[in-house]
C-alpha cells in the first residue's frame, strides 16, 4: 500500500500468479481527510496536515479506543485561521471507501488464485508492504475480511526497495518471475 497506488500480488514459487494495481493508497487517504473536513466543519487543511492526522489517528478497523488531534486550519467561510478537535472515528469514516477498495481488491486476488494454491496462501497469509501497512488496524481489517493471517513487513517503507534492489541485482531472475509486457 504506497503513497499513489495499491498493488496486490500473489506469489508462488518464486513467480507472480496474480496481480492487480488500484491508483488508491495514501495520498488518496490525505485528500478523503481534506474534503471530510472542508465538508464537515468548513476547515481547510493541507496535505502535510491531512498526512499527520491521517498518521498520528488515522485507522482502518474500530477498536473500541478513540483517539483525538487537534487541527490547524483556515475556516473557508471567514478566512481566518482556526482550530478544532477531531477523533479516529472521523477519520476512519473519511477513508473508508478507500479502505474498501483495498479490501475489494486483496479479495479479488484471492479469487483469482487457482485452487491449489489456497493451501500456501492459508498456512502463509498476507504480507503488507509499503507505508499504508502502517495505518493502525489494517491487518486486524484484513484479516477479519479475508479470513486469513495477516503480517506487516519487517520494515514495511523499504521491503518494496530492497525487493527491486535484490532482482536488479540478479536479472535473470526477474526475467523468471515477471509475467511478460
Amino acid at each position: 500500500i504506497g503513497g499513489g497506488t495499491t498493488e496486490v500480488a500473489v506469489i508462488s514459487l518464486a513467480g507472480i500468479v496474480y496481480s492487480k494495481s488500484v491508483r488508491v493508497g495514501g495520498d488518496k487517504m490525505d485528500d478523503a481527510i481534506i474534503q471530510y473536513l472542508k465538508k464537515t466543519y468548513n476547515l481547510l487543511i493541507g496535505q502535510s496536515t491531512a498526512e499527520a492526522i491521517k498518521i498520528t489517528i488515522g485507522n482502518a478497523y474500530p477498536t473500541g479506543e478513540i483517539e483525538t488531534i487537534e487541527v490547524k486550519g483556515r475556516d473557508i467561510i471567514t478566512g481566518i485561521p482556526k482550530i478544532l478537535t477531531i477523533d479516529s472515528e472521523e477519520v476512519r469514516k473519511a477513508i473508508s471507501e478507500q479502505i474498501r477498495i483495498i479490501v475489494d481488491t486483496v479479495k479479488t486476488a484471492l479469487e483469482q488464485t487457482p485452487p491449489e494454491l489456497s493451501a500456501d496462501i492459508v498456512d502463509r497469509g498476507i504480507v503488507l508492504t509499503g507505508g499504508g501497512a502502517l495505518l493502525k488496524n489494517i491487518d486486524i481489517l484484513l484479516r477479519e475480511e479475508t479470513r486469513l493471517p495477516v503480517t506487516i513487513a519487517e520494515d514495511p517503507l523499504t521491503t518494496v526497495v530492497r525487493g527491486t534492489g535484490k532482482v536488479l541485482d540478479n536479472l535473470d531472475m526477474l526475467k523468471e518471475v515477471a509475467s511478460p509486457w
